[in-house]
């Protein structure tokens, strides 16, 4: 068995894959304090519950762009599994070549989408990853991390709207029945997740010029992924859990590497 940790702003998505299969998956909220000994509580349940030990481990991947978050999961690795975990940085052999200027400050997140984008629906491709943020992440024919784009996510735009504006509400995030809001709470629904939707559509047909490509595959990830992707005109496919695959495939690269 094989312990992914996504650790993101908002969430954190932790996978436990049996060789190629993602046999589990939990979320937990990135907000607040947690100590290495409440994950690692949870943690417990959560396999309990599924019918799975965590005797059975035998490696731990993070990726993170929280560092607190970061040393709490290496400590619950090395501490209670008893493994030294694997870190995700652009320093490491992915098997990516990374054309951006600054290289060290790709993501994590973003090289596991590239990596795994690639290895499952080839080149070139856009990978947009509804989280946090909203990112694009541009791969090109030969496997290369071009570049891309951060864009404000769903979620941010939503508590920015209601941090900065005192008489707007918090909303859920729906598509309202009309794009033309006939309240407060439907107007700022519509222009969140109709934006949202025209941002994505816009920002790939952009690249897409920009590249000069006549064929590239789009792909959708991320835990909010399907609430846009159905109304995009240009997303092809939805694969919600590319970030912890990609962290698989380096995993299993690594581990060949040193056999």
């Amino acid at each position: 068995m094989l312990l992914v940790v996504d650790i993101g702003n908002t969430e954190t998505v932790l996978g436990l894959y049996e060789k190629d299969v993602l046999k589990a998956h939990w979320r937990l909220s990135s907000q607040g304090y947690r100590t290495s000994d409440e994950c690692w509580i949870l943690l417990n349940m959560w396999c309990e519950s599924s019918g799975m030990t965590l005797s059975s481990i035998k490696g731990v991947v993070i990726s993170s762009v929280v560092p607190f978050l970061t040393s709490v999961f290496e400590e619950i690795s090395r501490n209670h599994i008893g493994i030294e975990p694997l870190s995700i940085t652009a320093e490491i052999d992915t098997g990516l070549r990374i054309l951006y200027e600054t290289p060290r400050t790709v993501g994590a997140d973003r090289i596991c989408n590239a990596v795994a984008g690639y290895t499952h629906y080839g080149g070139p491709l856009i990978v947009v990853d509804f989280g946090t943020a909203t990112t694009f992440d541009v791969v090109s024919e030969k496997g290369e991390y071009i570049g891309g784009v951060i864009a404000l996510g769903l979620t941010g735009a939503s508590q920015e709207l209601h941090r900065v504006a005192a008489k707007l509400p918090r909303v859920d995030l729906i598509f309202p029945p009309f794009v033309v809001g006939k309240t407060t709470e439907t107007s700022m629904q519509s222009g969140i997740m109709w934006g949202t939707v025209v941002l994505v559509d816009g920002v790939v047909n952009k690249i897409i010029a920009e590249m000069g490509w006549n064929k590239v595959g789009i792909i959708a990830t991320g835990g909010l992924s399907s609430l846009v992707a159905v109304k995009s005109q240009t997303i092809q496919k939805i694969d919600p859990f590319l970030t912890l695959e990609g962290m698989r495939l380096i995993f299993k690269r690594l581990s060949r590497r040193r056999l």
